[in-house]
């Protein structure tokens, strides 16, 4: 709000977001305290580049992607995309069963799901919580470069413009949105304006991809955390494309961010260290 009123450019709230999570770690000493500040400011920053894609809703849209996934999907769903041939076989208009309402409930829950099994990481295996978040954290801050690079419409997007269709438009129902005025009432359009910056993020979807390295993180700690964990992803990736959130191929692209990110961490390693020296030198100074 403060960034549109007063003009400032866009790079230069993104580089000052940026380096918070860096200048706190100088500003106060290790604990765990900070190390959850570090990764709030983080998200801060993450959200800020989020929605700015957004600040132009006309020019933005000027730029999405449309096609693409819906083509992928097609190939996927073996001619029709997967969230149609679910919404045709088992959802009846103008209702919302309980499997549905299951299903927009692991959706909305998902919000605290990265950060609580990064909590859960803190408090059964400090030692590692360093590692965990930046991992989680990663998958946040390269996901939101394809939102500024590529664009993507979801499913219900596509639909409402008239993109997805079998020779004929056809209608995607966004449940959550149905099912949120229900019961949410009156206080659903505030959430939903807090919750929603910018429903041209679909490519990768981040929700799958954060949930996949929350299952991965947990299993490290506790395989019965780990199961929860797996369930829970595997969820909420069916009411994904259940819902009309995401097609298919987005999660499998959030599946590849997530397992880039695995496999490249012990390759960045050393410059991590790097970094985490050069961070905590300054930090002795700044005490000093």
């Amino acid at each position: 709000m403060v960034r549109r009123r007063t003009k400032i450019r866009r790079g230069v709230v993104l580089a000052g977001a940026g380096l918070a999570p860096a200048a706190l770690c100088v500003a106060v000493p290790r604990s765990r305290a900070r190390d959850a500040a570090v990764c709030m400011l983080n998200m801060w920053a993450y959200l800020a580049a989020y929605e700015m894609p957004h600040d132009d809703p006309e020019e933005l849209a000027a730029r999405v992607r449309i096609d693409y996934p819906i083509a992928v999907d097609r190939v996927l769903g073996l001619g029709t995309p997967p969230t149609l041939r679910l919404q045709r076989t088992f959802s009846s208009p103008g209702s919302i069963n309980r499997f549905e309402r299951v299903l927009v409930w692991c959706h909305w829950v998902w919000f605290a799901v990265p950060h609580g099994s990064l909590a859960y990481v803190m408090w059964r295996a400090p030692e590692r919580f360093a590692g965990a978040a930046t991992r989680m954290y990663a998958v946040f801050d390269v996901g939101a470069i394809f939102y500024w690079t590529v664009p993507t419409a979801p499913p219900w997007w596509a639909a409402a413009h008239g993109r997805l269709d079998d020779g004929r438009p056809l209608r995607v129902r966004r449940m959550m949105i149905e099912y949120g005025e229900q019961f949410w009432g009156e206080r659903w359009g505030g959430l939903y304006d807090v919750l929603g910056g910018n429903p041209l993020a679909a490519m990768p979807s981040l929700h799958f991809a954060t949930s996949l390295m929350g299952a991965h993180l947990l299993s490290e700690v506790d395989p019965v955390a780990g199961a929860v964990g797996w369930t829970y992803a595997l969820t909420l990736g069916l009411a994904l494309v259940y819902l009309g959130e995401h097609y298919a191929v987005d999660l499998l692209a959030g599946a590849a961010l997530t397992e880039a990110i695995r496999y490249g961490a012990p390759r960045l390693t050393p410059l991590y260290r790097r970094c985490s020296s050069a961070i905590q030198a300054l930090e002795a100074r700044a005490a000093g």
